[in-house]
């Protein structure tokens, strides 16, 4: 008997349980203002396989860098039909998907401009804490300058960067890696 921790030890599954109304998977009704996204990816473990029970959970600012909550006191335009929230589970390949906008840039440390990024919270079966993670947009010249990318060690800030899909505007991919050698890099929170 081995007595190794593996990647599927797990307190779950639990997931599906009660939360299916609460999935969203588009974040902007038709009219509000931005740049549409589709993100999609994969949920994977450690040893690369599937996690068929993640949930993605996203929250972000709107187009003009407003949260659509009230701490947010920012002099700038809330959209009617635009949320800011959504919560969308990974299928039994761990495959996800989201329609959005991209956000505007909102304050930081300091009141310095972040670059955009969609805040984005992981729960899977075998943690007991979610994990908190962002998602950057490819060739935006203020991640450069993003604070929080500014703390990751340049080799591994492509986990947090989504990449275009060739051939379908407005498309990417970002895929979470929970271990490993690719593993997306996790803050605490």
């Amino acid at each position: 008997m081995s007595l190794q921790a593996t990647t599927w030890q797990t307190v779950g599954p639990f997931f599906s349980i009660g939360l299916t109304r609460l999935y969203r998977d588009n974040l902007a009704a038709p009219g509000v203002s931005g740049e549409r996204v589709e993100v999609s990816g994969r949920i994977l473990d450690g040893d690369g396989k599937p996690v068929p029970d993640g949930i993605i959970e996203i929250w972000q600012a709107n187009a003009h860098g407003k949260y659509a909550h009230p701490e947010d006191v920012q002099d700038k335009p809330l959209e009617p039909g635009f949320t800011g929230y959504g919560r969308v589970p990974a299928d039994d390949d761990g495959r996800f998907r989201f329609t959005t906008i991209k956000p505007g840039r909102v304050p930081g440390p300091d009141n310095k401009p972040q670059a955009p990024h969609l805040a984005i919270s992981v729960f899977t079966r075998g943690l007991l804490r979610r994990l908190v993670t962002r998602l950057y947009f490819p060739d935006d010249p203020s991640n450069a300058d993003d604070f929080a990318l500014s703390l990751v060690e340049p080799s591994r800030r492509a986990t947090l960067i989504a990449k275009k899909v060739e051939g379908r505007p407005g498309a990417l991919e970002w895929n979470v890696i929970l271990q490993g050698p690719n593993e997306t890099v996790f803050f605490d929170a």
